[in-house]
Formats: C-alpha cells, sequence, structure tokens
C-alpha cells in the first residue's frame, strides 16, 4: 500500500476537564431551606394566633412557645455546625497489612482499615460517604442538617429531636385552644393561620415522636442506627453497660479533647501487653470486624476516659482490653528455605513469591 507523502498525524485536541460537581451544594441548601421553613412557620404562629391571644391576656402559651423555639432553633443551629467526633486521616507511613485487635467487654474486634483516611478504624467508627470523613461512633448522618451524629454531638441530635416534639406539640395545641375561643368569630386571617401553622405541626409531632422513641431505644440498648442486630454474634452486645451507665456514657460523659490532631496514633504500642496473635488467613483475605474464635486474657483494663492516644473510642467503651498488633510482613522466604513467619500460610507463600519473581 503506497504511503502518502503530504498525510499529516493526527493529533488529538486537548479539552479542558470536566467540571467537578458541586455534591456540597444541595445538602447543604437542603439544611438551609429547613432552617428558614422552622423560622417561616414560627413567624407564622407568633403573628397571628400567638398575637391575639396575647392580646386578651393570655401570656403563658406565648411565653412557653417562645422559649421552646429558643431552644429549638439553638440545638438545631448547634448541631448544624458542630464536631461529630471526626478522626483525622492518617499518614503514609501506617500500612494495611498491619493487624489490630482490641478487646470490649471479653469479644475481639478486629480493625478495620480506612482505604480513604488511611488508618485502622477503632470499633464503631464509620467512614461518612456523604461527608468522606471517619466518624467516633456513628450514628447515622443526618440529612435535615447535612452533618453526621457521631459521639461528640449526639447529645445535641436528642436535644433537638426532643425540643422539636415539644415546640410542634406546644404550636399544635395553642392553635387549637385559639381556634376553640374564636369559634363565634367570623372566619378571619388569624384563623387561617392557624390551620396553615396546625397541620404541619401534628405531621412534624407525630414524626419526631416515633423518631425520639427508636432513640430512647436504642439508647437503652447501646445500639446505633447504621448497626444491624447481626452485627453482634449470638446475641451479645459487648457495648452494652445497662440502661443507666448506657444513658449517662451518651449524654452526660465528658467528651474530651478532639481528634483534630497530625495523624491517630493506632499503630504505635501502648505497654507490654500488645502481643502477637498468629492467624492462619493471608492478610488479602477479608476477616469480619468480630473475631468470635478469639478467647479473652486476662489484662489491664482501660479506665473510661484513659484509653491509648488517638484509640477512636468514646468515653461510653473505654473499657478496652489491650488487644494484639500484628507486625508488618517480612519478604517471603527464598526457594529451599524454611517459612520464618507464622502468619503465611502456603497459599499466601506462593503468592508472595510470585509477586517477588515478577
Amino acid at each position: 500500500m503506497p504511503l502518502l507523502k503530504d498525510a499529516t498525524p493526527m493529533v488529538k485536541e486537548l479539552r479542558p476537564p470536566p467540571p467537578v460537581p458541586l455534591c456540597w451544594f444541595l445538602p447543604s441548601l437542603f439544611a438551609a431551606f429547613n432552617v428558614v421553613l422552622l423560622v417561616i412557620f414560627s413567624g407564622l404562629f407568633f403573628a397571628f394566633p400567638c398575637r391575639w391571644l396575647a392580646q386578651h391576656g393570655n401570656w403563658a402559651f406565648p411565653t412557653v412557645t417562645g422559649l421552646l423555639f429558643a431552644l429549638t432553633f439553638f440545638s438545631l443551629i448547634t448541631l448544624n455546625f458542630s464536631d461529630p467526633g471526626i478522626l483525622h486521616r492518617g499518614s503514609g507511613e501506617q500500612s494495611p497489612m498491619t493487624v489490630h485487635v482490641v478487646w470490649v467487654n471479653h469479644r475481639a474486634f478486629r480493625l478495620q482499615w480506612c482505604p480513604k483516611c488511611c488508618f485502622h478504624r477503632p470499633p464503631r467508627t464509620y467512614h461518612c460517604p456523604w461527608c468522606n470523613i471517619c466518624v467516633e461512633d456513628f450514628d447515622h448522618h443526618c440529612k435535615w442538617v447535612n452533618n453526621c451524629v457521631g459521639n461528640r454531638n449526639f447529645r445535641f441530635f436528642m436535644l433537638l429531636v426532643l425540643s422539636l416534639c415539644l415546640y410542634s406539640g406546644s404550636l399544635l395545641v395553642t392553635c387549637l385552644l385559639f381556634l376553640l375561643r374564636t369559634s363565634h368569630l367570623p372566619f378571619c386571617i388569624d384563623k387561617a393561620m392557624a390551620i396553615l401553622v396546625a397541620v404541619p405541626a401534628a405531621g412534624f409531632l407525630v414524626l419526631h415522636f416515633l423518631l425520639l422513641t427508636i432513640q430512647v431505644l436504642s439508647v437503652s440498648a447501646a445500639e446505633r442506627s447504621y448497626e444491624g442486630k447481626c452485627r453482634y454474634l449470638q446475641g451479645y452486645n459487648p457495648f452494652d453497660q445497662g440502661c443507666v451507665s448506657n444513658w449517662y456514657l451518651a449524654i452526660c460523659a465528658p467528651l474530651g479533647p478532639k481528634y483534630m490532631a497530625e495523624a491517630v496514633w493506632l499503630q504505635r504500642v501502648v505497654g507490654p501487653e500488645w502481643v502477637p496473635v498468629h492467624f492462619q488467613t493471608c492478610p488479602s483475605t477479608h476477616s469480619p470486624s468480630v473475631l468470635p474464635g478469639l478467647q479473652p486474657r486476662p489484662s489491664c483494663c482501660h479506665k473510661p476516659g484513659q484509653g491509648p492516644p488517638g484509640s477512636g473510642e468514646a468515653a461510653a467503651v473505654q473499657e478496652l482490653h489491650a488487644g494484639p498488633v500484628l507486625p508488618p510482613l517480612r519478604e517471603a522466604p527464598r526457594r529451599g528455605s524454611a517459612p520464618h513467619s507464622p502468619l503465611r500460610t502456603r497459599r499466601c507463600q506462593e503468592h508472595l513469591r510470585l509477586n517477588i519473581t515478577s
């Protein structure tokens, strides 16, 4: 085939990279809309039915509803801008091949590696896909406030749900009382606004009461919203310390310092209790987060608030038995030599030899 002398090479035109979508804009706009909605309905309530009651000498209802509105607005804004317990991203020196095991009330937990934050997650720590952060003692991601609910702001979330229940109930009762007292008067704009406020207040009261009931049961049993009951084998929850202790640790226990440091110190050895444990599995295989086969051994217990630095555990579950830490894997032995690492099985040795020779 003859070659074309005047053929010009085809050069691919450089195109600008596609714009990054603003994935944070819509959730933030939705959270701001919820705040504006609360202010608008409260303004209609205080401007029409509440004003009529105050003019006729009923100052008790405006006073109570005003205090509840202030509490609700404060808890909503506080939860919006609160720190849920963000754990700082790890350093490049930490290795995902290292295995860490901690003990919580005679139950072994293997710390899972977070590929996005580059460190081993403590028990009950979860990487939120919406916020792209690891949150200590993660409960759920609340889209109404565009923030995660975790160890450091769970009490503000409970305060918000409780205040919303009380505030919705006070709005509903006040509007119904206003309609009863003005039943002999002709229909006016005050009655229209009272009906406009009472109907959404009744709906929000039912929803918030159900949410409050679910949260009360979860706190009493030391459970989290994102966890299923099948997470703990044999129906035993190692984080449950009794109803009274669970409520104290979730609402009243001191939070301690924030974890926004340069790195989370999960890789360092704490005391002589950390001993190697031999697993007969390849490090590349996935293992469950709970290791039921390990038997507890007597060791020192960390008292609440005195756990290892950067352990990521809340003060609620600081009774951690120091678990074993496995050292990183060394090079595979050469042919003809005996394996020098008790961690490797025959399949792992063959896999490592293939990687080294290639």
